[in-house]
């Protein structure tokens, strides 16, 4: 077993790199790497465009074995390896390092769909599958996979695993934590860990497969799941309500869950900033309702059976709401094609805000209960911060995650504000954690929020963080710079 390799000397990558990544090659065959500046470009920048980094070969294994193949030689030759699904980390997490040095393992050709049990409920996939495309096999098997997000398009179930990640259903279904019940993985010197179980209960001791749920690829390298699968709800009723205010939002929730008998798959709160950049910015964003308002929920029921119960279930819930004040306005749709059209506001608003200009984002949870405090508390040291400034505040009240993103004032240069993003950071940040809340809802740590961790994490939880790493990675080589600091 090799030590790293010195990759900050001069010189490094020396003959034992080169002679690996031949190795590499051979193991994978003519379509299993590549070296072409043009196939990695697009590989090496996160999506944020934050990160730039180089790899010294694009791995594309087809087979867990292949994966196997290359973690071994890499592992022996002590080269660093970054994984990567569909590159959507939010942040950083799936961008090498600038060295040049390290072996980018993309899971992309191992795409395939291997079983659906409806009878199990479960579905087996491989690594690299659009998390859409699992999403619609479930259908086709009238089953439901009911994880959700912005980047379904692209982003990949390994990928989706690995970070933990969140989305607009997780205060019916949880996060993708709750969605996994195996785990194929293989660990940093190359052995292939089979986890792939389909059982509901297994008390056999630790539960492994939680080790590599969220770890961000620092610990091994998952290639293959073994999905929960949901009954396909057969009747959705979706509204867009205005709230009386902020604090409204709270009730509104209790009442939601209660009329729906916990059918409620999504509580998306919406301040009025935020869909007035989607109208202004967004040609085909379509007015929902006739006037603007301060604070505004999309909220859908999902219901098992077909007919009209969860449309019936809302109207009750929205006129009870709108006769005690709480709701002041609100819109149901009535068709399928008003549904998608109250949803892509949802998707809008992250749209336009970056055509507003400089924006700083924050992905943070605090106790459901907390959420009007959190987002008060943080508009007000902003705006006492920076004169004018304009809290874009949006996301999943129903689990306590909210985006807190954050505009410049009208006329300031991007240049100005984004030189406020250490103090905003810093203050919101504090806030959420004064309120027993998390620096990193759903997107995870990567290298955005690595040195800021150790701030919010305590030395104990820390330290066992690291003996984990050590006992599952003990010379440093899966996705190094990652969630942990070096050293």
């Amino acid at each position: 077993m090799a030590d790293p390799l010195p990759l900050n000397t001069p010189g490094a990558p020396g003959p034992r790199h080169r002679d690996a990544i031949e190795q590499i090659k051979q193991a994978l065959g003519d379509k299993g790497w590549s070296q072409d500046p043009s196939v990695l470009a697009p590989l090496l920048v996160d999506t944020r465009d934050y990160y730039h980094g180089k790899a010294a070969i694009l791995a594309r294994p087809e087979t867990t074995e292949q994966v196997a193949e290359v973690l071994k030689i890499c592992h022996e030759a002590g080269i660093p390896v970054t994984p990567q699904g569909g590159n959507t980390s939010r942040v950083g997490s799936a961008t090498p390092d600038e060295s040049g040095a390290q072996v980018l393992l993309s899971l992309a050709r191992m795409n395939r769909v291997l079983e659906i049990d409806p009878v199990d409920y479960t579905m087996t996939v491989e690594a690299g599958c659009v998390l859409q495309d699992v999403q619609n096999k479930a259908a086709a098997a009238d089953r439901l996979f009911p994880l959700s997000l912005g980047a379904e398009g692209s982003c990949m179930i390994g990928g989706n695993i690995a970070s933990n990640a969140g989305g607009i259903n997780v205060l019916r279904y949880g996060n993708t934590r709750d969605l996994v019940l195996g785990l194929e993985v293989v660990t940093a010197d190359g052995q292939i860990w089979n986890g792939l179980r389909r059982l509901r209960k297994d008390n056999t001791g630790y539960d492994l497969k939680h080790l590599f749920i969220g770890s961000e690829g620092t610990l091994g390298v998952i290639t293959k799941a073994v999905l929960k699968l949901f009954p396909l709800p057969k009747e959705k009723a979706t509204a867009l309500c205005a709230l009386r205010d902020l604090d409204a939002c709270l009730e509104l929730l209790t009442r939601a869950r209660a009329a729906s008998g916990d059918a409620l798959s999504s509580f998306e709160l919406l301040a009025g900033i935020t869909l007035n950049f989607a109208y202004r910015h967004i040609d085909t964003a379509k007015r929902a309702l006739g006037e603007e308002y301060d604070w505004q929920v999309l909220l859908e029921f999902s219901g098992l059976e077909a007919g009209d119960m969860m449309n019936q279930a809302m109207e009750t819930l929205l006129e009870q709401a709108f006769e005690d004040g709480l709701v002041i306005d609100a819109v149901i749709a009535q068709s399928e094609q008003q549904r998608a059209d109250i949803w892509f506001l949802r998707e809008a608003i992250v749209e336009a805000q970056l055509k507003e200009g400089a924006s700083i984002k924050h992905d943070v949870s605090v106790p459901v209960s907390r959420v009007p405090e959190f987002i008060r508390r943080s508009n007000a040291a902003l705006e006492e911060m920076i004169e004018g400034v304009r809290p874009y505040p949006f996301g999943h009240v129903g689990d306590g995650n909210i985006h807190y993103n954050v505009s410049p004032p009208v006329g300031a240069s991007d240049a100005e504000f984004v030189a406020w993003k250490e103090r905003i950071n810093e203050t919101v940040h504090r806030i959420t954690a004064d309120l027993e809340g998390s620096i990193s809802a759903e997107h995870g740590v990567g290298q955005l929020k690595r040195d800021e961790l150790p701030l919010y994490k305590s030395a104990l939880e820390l330290e066992m963080m690291r003996k984990v790493k050590q006992a599952l990675d003990p010379i440093g080589l899966m996705n190094p710079g990652k969630v942990l600091k070096d050293g």
